[in-house]
């Protein structure tokens, strides 16, 4: 357990979003019928801009390599292997690069469950614009593709590693030039 201990912000972010995301797919798959995209079957939370429905996806991001279910379950299982073994490379003893991270393995641990278990990824956050017009040209309904609590913590995770990696190198940058700067 002592090993452990270094990554535990990690850990307890993950079991979070991981705790988070079945939760919230088994309300939805016990609450929705299978497909209900539309009201009256799906559940109109913002009128006009928010609906929580029950789609299953197949794919990845906006349903990109559909029908890889099983490939795609591989790709989530080589990359937390991946994560494993570069561990230190990626710096994942840094706070910051621990909650990315956190948030990055709760979300694919929760998809990938979905991908065994059922054979599809449970997505049901449904943000649209209905009747979208702008400078005079009509752009009919826009809708986001549907997704879920772990998607919504890969990417989140995303950008705060990306961000603070981005922070981190100004940081290194800023430290050389200010000890250049030092030497006489």
């Amino acid at each position: 357990m002592s090993k452990l201990f270094p990554y535990r912000l990690l850990l307890i972010l993950a079991a979070a979003v991981l705790i988070f995301d079945q939760a919230t797919k088994v309300w939805v798959v016990q609450t929705l019928p299978y497909g209900s995209f539309f009201p009256p079957s799906s559940i109109e939370v913002i009128p006009g801009l928010f609906n929580i429905v029950h789609v299953g996806n197949t794919g990845a991001a906006w349903s990109m390599f559909s029908d890889y279910t099983w490939a795609l379950a591989a790709v989530g299982f080589v990359a937390l292997a991946l994560i494993f073994v570069f561990r230190k490379a990626l710096e994942l003893k840094l706070r910051m690069n621990q909650i990315a991270f956190g948030l990055i393995i709760g979300g694919i641990v929760g998809n990938l469950i979905d991908r065994i278990r059922i054979g599809h990824v449970v997505d049901f956050l449904d943000f649209h614009l209905l009747d979208v017009s702008l400078f005079g040209k009509d752009f009919g309904d826009l809708y986001f593709p549907s997704f879920n609590v772990a998607d919504s913590g890969i990417t989140v995770g995303v950008a705060i590693y990306i961000y603070f990696s981005f922070k981190q190198e100004r940081s290194k940058q800023a430290a050389e030039i200010q000890e250049k700067k030092d030497q006489p």
